[in-house]
């Protein structure tokens, strides 16, 4: 089921989800939400997008990786001897 988020300026469209958490990083999250002034949803979804942001290689990273090892393949050769 989609719902709007209503937290944002603009109407996004938001999926409800269900998942388990332990019981001291459920009342964490829900803690901040109260200090902060925000909802448990908005944190929840700022959260997820840094997490996939750091868990994800970028192209251009890839991109020099593979830049890398095609400069220092002799090198490479020679080490391994």
């Amino acid at each position: 089921m989609t719902y709007l988020d209503m937290s944002r300026e603009h109407l996004m469209p938001a999926t409800k989800i269900s998942s388990k958490v332990e019981k001291s990083a459920w009342k964490d999250l829900k803690d901040l939400a109260r200090e902060s002034h925000q909802s448990i949803s908005g944190l929840l979804t700022e959260a997820i997008r840094e997490y996939v942001s750091r868990r994800r290689v970028r192209p251009a990273v890839l991109r020099h990786l593979d830049s890398s090892v095609a400069e220092n393949e002799e090198l490479g050769r020679r080490l391994a001897e």
